[in-house]
């Protein structure tokens, strides 16, 4: 019998094959559903990277180690890290099966060629663990704002100024930086760096367009 092959939303189906013969590409990245709660005290990275794995876990994703997409600053004798340090190295789908980036240089746009052409993040393919829509721009409540704590490149910011929330453990710092997902509003439309929040606690991310809501990559 001839097969013929469909592809759709990241399945690769034989048509009159056994159906134990689909391929379906597992997902490997996605924006939290929730945060933690407790705005930007995270519980440092640990805490964070538990929280994308319990998600992913109750999204039957669990069988990857998974990260939370945070740079920290160099404070108390420690080194800075960058969130682009700690993702593994892609490519990454969304829970539909869709590329979101090839690896971490298609991700940030290292090169000229890269930077052009960008990465696949946007309001269509950035889903949570669920494969749900993730609230942006002109929805109610609008929460595009996605804590990284990252310059555009993906790198921590220099110790001084806060911008990660003294390094995710604190509800009452500075600031946290925050991404766009959809890539609107605010002036400035990175999806890891458009603006620092205006402040640490839960009203103040939900004040600037925000939920404490996280970047999720599996890292394996």
């Amino acid at each position: 019998m001839k097969l013929h092959t469909a592809v759709a939303a990241g399945v690769i189906v034989l048509a009159g094959a056994p159906a134990a013969m689909a391929q379906t590409t597992p997902m490997t990245f996605f924006v939290t559903s929730q945060g933690p709660g407790d705005g930007a005290n995270l519980g440092g990275l640990p805490g964070a990277d538990t929280h994308c794995q319990r998600l992913a876990a109750a999204a039957g994703a669990g069988g990857r180690t998974w990260r939370a997409y945070l740079s920290t600053q160099a404070a108390a004798g420690q080194p800075a890290v960058n969130a682009r340090d700690r993702i593994g190295s892609g490519p990454w789908h969304n829970a539909k099966g869709v590329k979101i980036a090839d690896n971490v240089a298609h991700l940030h746009g290292d090169t000229l060629e890269q930077a052009r052409i960008g990465n696949n993040l946007s309001r269509n393919t950035v889903l949570d663990e669920k494969g749900a829509p993730v609230k942006g721009a002109g929805d109610s409540p609008n929460q595009h704002d996605i804590l990284t704590g990252s310059q555009a490149d993906g790198t921590a910011f220099a110790a001084g100024q806060d911008r990660t929330c003294g390094n995710w453990t604190s509800n009452t710092g500075d600031s946290a930086q925050v991404g766009h997902f959809d890539r609107t509003g605010g002036g400035n439309t990175s999806w890891n760096s458009a603006h620092p929040s205006k402040g640490c606690s839960q009203p103040n991310l939900v004040a600037t367009g925000g939920a404490g809501l996280l970047y999720c990559f599996a890292a394996n």
